[in-house]
């Protein structure tokens, strides 16, 4: 069977990235150009700047992503990008230059929706086996995923307010952390104790997160302890802070899975990096004896191999775009 490549062009958020995926499951090489440090000095991504870097960097990324696969246009069988959700303007640069690709190389369009990257990243490590519950864990996401085939997409569960990626890094700057501050917060927490009598985070029966309340619990902890002229025990808090996230991620993901009677489990999203989280997942899996996939480091963050894996796996479905195609900031999965 003819072997089949897609170029993927990710441009959600602060990263613009060109990847070529051979078969959905086969990285021929991928380019990534983070603003990380640029955005560092405002402690968060600005849009505008975002979108700006992404316009002087698209053309450059494509051609050296081409460059390192020793491949032509003419060689790529379809052309796949994030179309949302995402920061508008963003998503409007990679968007454009997919369309462009495609009315002039006459190749087909595929639009991929960000977190069915985020999913097929796993598809890049191993075979991904259904049925399968996937956990998304991101900036924007926290949602259980229920996927009976390729392509099938059924929540079953999500966050309510914050999302999980969100809450780490809006504790980091509670406690002082610099941009970005999720990582930090995870890498302290284990130079800290559980001291901290923080709330178990919308501990229910059902599968839906909320993590507003233990965010505003650690403010108000924080504010408190301030007032009294109290020392603020940033690892502490971390630590107490991420055991908390931890269980009830862990705790609605095996229910989930065991309600479902599925054995195979995926883990997706920026958050997968999270070492506490893969760290618990991988103990909990081996002793259930559970099927667990979790993406490499580098396919965790945001990336185009991710978008191309997908976009196969969407190609196969027949599921493409013309030149109209638009990119949406806001738009469902599901």
């Amino acid at each position: 069977m003819k072997d089949t490549y897609i170029l993927g062009i990710e441009s959600s958020c602060d990263e613009t990235s060109v990847s070529i995926v051979k078969n959905g499951c086969k990285e021929i090489a991928t380019v990534v150009l983070s603003q990380m440090d640029v955005h560092a000095n405002y402690g968060g991504v600005v849009p505008e700047i975002a979108s700006r870097m992404h316009v002087e960097n698209i053309t450059i990324v494509i051609e050296e992503c081409l460059n390192k696969a020793n491949m032509k246009m003419e060689e790529i069988d379809a052309i796949a990008v994030t179309y949302g959700p995402g920061l508008i303007g963003c998503l409007l640069v990679g968007v454009s230059a997919a369309t462009t690709l495609s009315y002039i190389y006459n190749k087909p369009l595929i639009p991929v929706h960000h977190i069915a990257g985020h999913i097929y990243a796993n598809n890049l490590v191993n075979k991904m086996k259904f049925p399968l519950i996937a956990l998304v864990v991101s900036g924007g996401h926290t949602d259980l995923i229920y996927m009976k085939e390729d392509y099938s997409f059924k929540k079953i569960g999500g966050t309510l307010d914050d999302a999980v990626g969100e809450c780490y890094d809006k504790v980091a700057r509670v406690i002082d952390l610099p941009y970005p501050g999720g990582p930090l917060v995870d890498k302290l927490s284990y130079e800290g104790s559980d001291t901290y009598n923080l709330p178990l985070p919308l501990d229910d029966d059902s599968f839906n997160f909320s993590f507003s309340g233990i965010k505003s619990s650690i403010i108000n902890l924080v504010h408190n302890e301030e007032q009294r002229g109290n020392e603020i025990r940033k690892k502490d808090i971390a630590c107490s802070f991420q055991n908390r996230v931890v269980e009830i991620l862990t705790k609605k993901t095996i229910k989930a899975l065991k309600e479902y009677k599925v054995n195979n489990l995926i883990i997706a999203g920026g958050v997968s990096a999270n070492s506490g989280i893969r760290n618990k997942f991988i103990e909990l899996c081996n002793k259930e004896g559970i099927n667990l996939t979790i993406p490499n480091i580098k396919y965790c963050t945001d990336n185009a191999a991710m978008i191309a894996a997908a976009g196969y796996f969407a190609y196969k479905k027949g599921i493409t775009a013309d030149i109209t195609l638009k990119a949406e900031a806001i738009t469902s999965l599901f």
